[in-house]
Protein backbone atom coordinates (compact mmCIF):
# COMPACT_ATOMS: atom_id res chain seq x y z
CA UNK A 1 0.00 0.00 0.00
CA UNK A 2 1.30 3.72 -1.36
CA UNK A 3 2.05 5.64 1.82
CA UNK A 4 0.06 9.13 1.94
CA UNK A 5 2.08 12.25 2.08
CA UNK A 6 0.79 15.74 2.72
CA UNK A 7 1.28 18.12 -0.42
CA UNK A 8 3.39 20.34 1.82
CA UNK A 9 5.70 16.86 2.06
CA UNK A 10 5.27 17.00 -1.98
CA UNK A 11 6.60 20.55 -2.32
CA UNK A 12 9.54 19.96 0.02
CA UNK A 13 10.78 17.32 -1.32
CA UNK A 14 9.91 17.51 -5.25
CA UNK A 15 11.40 21.37 -4.76
CA UNK A 16 14.30 20.27 -2.66
CA UNK A 17 13.40 22.86 0.18
CA UNK A 18 15.97 23.21 3.09
CA UNK A 19 14.48 22.35 6.46
CA UNK A 20 14.02 25.48 8.47
CA UNK A 21 13.09 26.01 11.96
CA UNK A 22 9.32 27.27 11.19
CA UNK A 23 9.88 29.62 14.53
CA UNK A 24 12.40 32.08 12.75
CA UNK A 25 10.28 33.42 10.04
CA UNK A 26 9.03 36.24 10.51
CA UNK A 27 4.96 36.79 11.20
CA UNK A 28 4.35 38.44 7.92
CA UNK A 29 5.87 35.95 6.21
CA UNK A 30 3.90 33.13 7.90
CA UNK A 31 0.75 35.45 7.97
CA UNK A 32 1.88 35.75 3.36
CA UNK A 33 1.58 31.88 3.08
CA UNK A 34 -1.15 31.47 5.70
CA UNK A 35 -3.45 33.71 4.00
CA UNK A 36 -3.01 31.78 0.82
CA UNK A 37 -3.85 28.18 2.79
CA UNK A 38 -6.82 30.07 4.23
CA UNK A 39 -8.24 31.18 1.26
CA UNK A 40 -7.76 27.67 -0.30
CA UNK A 41 -9.52 25.70 2.39
CA UNK A 42 -12.45 28.24 1.82
CA UNK A 43 -12.24 27.91 -1.46
CA UNK A 44 -12.33 24.24 -1.27
CA UNK A 45 -15.49 24.17 0.81
CA UNK A 46 -17.29 26.44 -1.46
CA UNK A 47 -16.38 24.64 -4.27
CA UNK A 48 -17.17 21.19 -2.74
CA UNK A 49 -20.62 22.61 -1.84
CA UNK A 50 -22.04 23.14 -5.28
CA UNK A 51 -20.64 23.70 -8.61
CA UNK A 52 -21.76 27.13 -9.42
CA UNK A 53 -20.39 29.89 -11.74
CA UNK A 54 -17.03 31.28 -10.97
CA UNK A 55 -18.63 35.07 -9.86
CA UNK A 56 -21.21 32.88 -7.54
CA UNK A 57 -18.34 30.95 -5.70
CA UNK A 58 -16.26 34.67 -5.64
CA UNK A 59 -19.25 36.10 -4.17
CA UNK A 60 -19.81 33.51 -1.03
CA UNK A 61 -15.67 32.68 -0.73
CA UNK A 62 -15.52 36.33 -0.36
CA UNK A 63 -17.71 36.49 2.91
CA UNK A 64 -15.27 34.31 4.51
CA UNK A 65 -11.84 35.42 3.41
CA UNK A 66 -11.81 39.08 4.45
CA UNK A 67 -10.06 41.21 7.50
CA UNK A 68 -13.72 41.64 9.30
CA UNK A 69 -14.95 38.32 9.23
CA UNK A 70 -11.24 36.94 10.17
CA UNK A 71 -11.24 39.04 13.25
CA UNK A 72 -14.83 38.30 14.37
CA UNK A 73 -13.26 34.66 13.80
CA UNK A 74 -9.73 34.99 15.74
CA UNK A 75 -11.93 36.55 18.57
CA UNK A 76 -14.21 33.41 19.36
CA UNK A 77 -11.46 31.44 18.66
CA UNK A 78 -8.97 32.51 21.36
CA UNK A 79 -9.63 30.75 24.56
CA UNK A 80 -9.12 27.66 22.14
CA UNK A 81 -5.77 28.03 21.33
CA UNK A 82 -2.93 26.98 23.07
CA UNK A 83 0.35 28.81 24.55
CA UNK A 84 2.49 28.58 21.12
CA UNK A 85 -0.46 29.19 19.38
CA UNK A 86 -1.34 32.71 20.86
CA UNK A 87 2.17 33.62 20.90
CA UNK A 88 2.04 32.89 17.34
CA UNK A 89 -1.44 34.86 16.68
CA UNK A 90 -0.03 38.03 18.41
CA UNK A 91 3.27 37.96 17.18
CA UNK A 92 1.29 38.03 13.85
CA UNK A 93 -1.24 40.90 14.83
CA UNK A 94 1.60 42.78 16.62
CA UNK A 95 3.72 42.90 13.17
CA UNK A 96 3.96 46.38 11.51
CA UNK A 97 2.83 46.13 8.09
CA UNK A 98 2.83 48.73 5.57
CA UNK A 99 -0.70 47.89 4.21
CA UNK A 100 -4.63 47.91 4.99
CA UNK A 101 -7.66 46.46 4.43
CA UNK A 102 -10.23 48.25 2.56
CA UNK A 103 -13.01 47.50 3.84
CA UNK A 104 -12.13 46.70 7.71
CA UNK A 105 -10.41 48.86 10.53
CA UNK A 106 -7.34 49.07 11.52
CA UNK A 107 -7.60 46.60 14.41
CA UNK A 108 -9.62 44.10 12.69
CA UNK A 109 -6.50 43.82 10.09
CA UNK A 110 -4.02 42.87 12.54
CA UNK A 111 -6.26 40.71 14.21
CA UNK A 112 -7.12 38.85 10.54
CA UNK A 113 -2.58 39.10 10.38
CA UNK A 114 -2.56 37.23 13.52
CA UNK A 115 -4.92 34.78 12.29
CA UNK A 116 -3.24 34.27 8.98
CA UNK A 117 -0.30 34.03 10.80
CA UNK A 118 -1.72 31.18 12.87
CA UNK A 119 -2.84 29.28 9.82
CA UNK A 120 0.70 29.55 8.26
CA UNK A 121 2.71 28.50 11.22
CA UNK A 122 0.50 25.17 11.20
CA UNK A 123 0.76 24.69 7.96
CA UNK A 124 4.51 24.71 7.74
CA UNK A 125 4.74 22.83 10.88
CA UNK A 126 2.63 20.24 9.34
CA UNK A 127 -0.14 20.33 11.80
CA UNK A 128 -2.91 20.86 8.66
CA UNK A 129 -5.28 18.87 11.09
CA UNK A 130 -5.04 21.27 13.97
CA UNK A 131 -5.38 24.17 11.28
CA UNK A 132 -8.58 22.63 9.74
CA UNK A 133 -9.91 21.87 12.93
CA UNK A 134 -9.45 25.49 14.16
CA UNK A 135 -10.89 26.98 10.79
CA UNK A 136 -13.96 24.87 11.44
CA UNK A 137 -14.42 26.14 15.25
CA UNK A 138 -14.29 29.34 14.30
CA UNK A 139 -16.53 29.09 11.69
CA UNK A 140 -19.41 27.41 13.67
CA UNK A 141 -18.45 29.48 16.69
CA UNK A 142 -19.22 33.01 14.33
CA UNK A 143 -22.79 31.72 13.65
CA UNK A 144 -22.01 31.15 9.67
CA UNK A 145 -22.33 28.33 7.20
CA UNK A 146 -20.99 27.67 4.49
Amino acid sequence: MEESITILDAIKRDFDCAAVDIRTYSPLTLAYIGDAIYDLVIRTIVVERGNRSANNLHKKTVTYVNARVQAKMIDALESELTEEETAVYHRGRNAKSYTAAKNASVIEYRKATGLEALCGYLYLQGKQERMLYLIHEAIERVGMTI
